[in-house]
């Protein structure tokens, strides 16, 4: 494969044209049975690795403007959560420890020994389990508009038997709207309706099963285990992850700093793309 050519490790393993293709079986990594999730490797092979995790509800899509950026510099992996985008849709419901263990699978089937991590939302939380239960695997580690506990619990189980019942799109306008900041949506209306139809285009039972893994997940006495050099990055207008959880965080893990931007809400490195990418260079080289 050309040093910089994209690699694309796929959901059923089809051959795709001018695209490398590799197939693995499933495992268990961590107590956990592991799925080869769907991914788009690029950058040259001899880079520094650096993962991209994204949100709830979105794909590995949402990465490509630090993705175009970065892939000069590292060997940029992007990949889809389990029954997000391409990636295969197990029955739920899932653990948090499942889609960290989806990650090492991942990071096995490169045969990736360490990689940097950088995580939104969703993807951060799974950084976070993944650097304070195989913490050897992460080099830098960066948490983007997320938490370590997101309460009440209630409200994320509410929302996946909603989803199960009706489907993602009936929660699409809702969750949308709080990814950016007002101005935003504005000035970007055709952007907003391609998110909503990406969320929207979720399959029901992995948006389901992963709010159950939201709902169960406790990470507050794993932060202080985390080694990993970390930045915390928080949007000041988010309402999902508002920045008091980052601030709480920043305070767990006893390597790391926190950065707030403004404007952003959920989705900042869409919003603040290039703020984004200045934070991350800044962090991981």
């Amino acid at each position: 494969m050309n040093a910089n050519r994209a690699a694309v490790l796929p959901r059923d393993h089809e051959q795709e044209k001018g695209l490398q293709h590799v197939s693995y079986s499933t495992h268990h990594v961590a107590g956990r049975s592991a799925i080869d999730v769907h991914a788009v490797v690029e950058g040259p092979e001899d880079a520094p690795v650096l993962v991209l995790s994204p949100s709830l509800g979105s794909t590995l899509a949402t990465w490509e403007p630090q993705a175009a950026a970065l892939r000069d510099r590292f060997r940029v992996v992007r990949y889809d959560h389990r029954g997000h985008g391409g990636s295969p849709v197990p029955p739920g419901p899932y653990e948090l420890a499942d889609l960290g263990a989806d990650v090492l699978r991942l990071l096995d089937r490169l045969e990736v020994q360490a990689a940097h991590f950088c995580g939104l939302s969703l993807g951060g939380m799974t950084g976070m389990w993944l650097a304070a239960h195989a913490p050897e695997r992460v080099r830098r580690l960066v948490l983007c508009c997320t938490s370590a506990r997101l309460r009440p619990a209630e409200a994320w189980a509410e929302r996946a038997d909603l989803v199960r019942r009706e489907g993602t799109a009936a929660v699409a306008d809702g969750v949308v709207t709080r990814w950016f900041t007002p101005r935003w949506v504005q000035a970007h209306p055709e952007a907003v309706r391609d998110m909503r139809a990406m969320m929207a285009a979720t399959p029901a039972e992995g948006y389901a099963s992963c709010c159950s893994a939201i709902h169960r997940m406790d990470l507050t006495d794993a932060l202080p285990t985390i080694r990993a050099k970390t930045l915390v990055i928080a949007g000041h207008e988010d309402p999902a992850t508002p920045p008091e959880h980052s601030h709480a965080i920043a305070e767990g893990i006893r390597d790391s700093r926190l950065e707030v931007l403004s404007p952003a809400a959920h989705l900042a490195n869409v919003e603040q793309p290039e703020a984004i990418t200045r934070l991350l260079l800044k962090h991981l080289v």
